[in-house]
Formats: structure tokens, sequence, C-alpha cells
């Protein structure tokens, strides 16, 4: 089993996310592109951070990624 990107957007919501989700027993990796371009030199749209968890944690996680997404 691989990852699966369960969240994009800014890093505020994405880090909000990965709290609740953590909060429930399941790992999370985030992939900051707004950090990754300022370190290479290059701008960003601000939309650049990514949420993903194992594909074998998606039932325990998507309840909350459902309730996060209808919160906001």
């Amino acid at each position: 089993m691989g990852l699966m990107k369960v969240f994009s957007g800014s890093e505020i919501l994405a880090l909000a996310l990965q709290q609740k989700i953590e909060e429930v027993g399941v790992a999370t990796v985030v992939k900051n592109n707004i950090q990754s371009a300022t370190l290479a030199g290059f701008g960003t749209s601000g939309q650049a951070v990514e949420l993903f968890i194992q594909e074998t944690d998606f039932a325990k996680a998507n309840p909350v990624i459902e309730e996060f997404r209808m919160s906001i």
C-alpha cells in the first residue's frame, strides 16, 4: 500500500486537519511546497501544502476528514 492525498490547500488548514487525524491515531505526512519553493528561490500561490495518509488508514480517517471538510 502507499500514501494517498487527503487534503491540498493552505498551510493553516492542512495543519489543523493533520492534528485532527493524528488525534484518532492515524499517522500523516505533510508535503509543504511553499517551503520547498522558498528554499529553491521560487514563489508559490499559497495553496501548496498537501496532506497524505496511508491507504490502509483511510477508513479510520475518513469520518474526521469529511467532518473537517464540512466545517470549512
